[in-house]
């Protein structure tokens, strides 16, 4: 059975949310937490948001269709950061110029499975 959650918008770069994401990719969802816990990237608690949920919509799933299901029987199956919208910017520079620059997010996707 497998089970996702998606964050959506979130005001990150997918290269610099795709390192985070590459620690956690295939383990176990007890120690993924973990990991991510003491990673000291402002994305990883962002990241643990969305591990907790798609690990809530595991076991509310399993509710639903009245199986068992144990947390420590999950693993991350697939976690990617997707590119989002991208807010494109001015700074002011010298002699009236301008310098554009982009404001990028990303769509984090993760979904957790017990194997089956």
């Amino acid at each position: 059975m497998e089970s996702r959650a998606i964050a959506r918008y979130v005001r990150v770069t997918p290269l610099k949310a795709d390192r985070v994401l590459r620690l956690i990719r295939g383990m176990q969802v007890d120690r993924a937490q973990e990991v991510l816990q003491f990673t000291p990237r402002p994305i990883a608690k962002q990241i643990g948001k969305v591990l907790k949920s798609a690990v809530a919509n595991a076991t509310k799933e399993a509710q639903k269709n009245e199986e068992k299901l144990a947390t420590d029987e999950l693993f991350v199956k697939m976690a990617v950061a997707g590119a989002g919208p991208i807010m494109k910017r001015f700074l002011p520079r010298a002699h009236g110029r301008a310098t554009r620059f982009w404001k990028r997010s990303s769509h984090i996707t993760i979904v957790v499975s017990n194997g089956s």
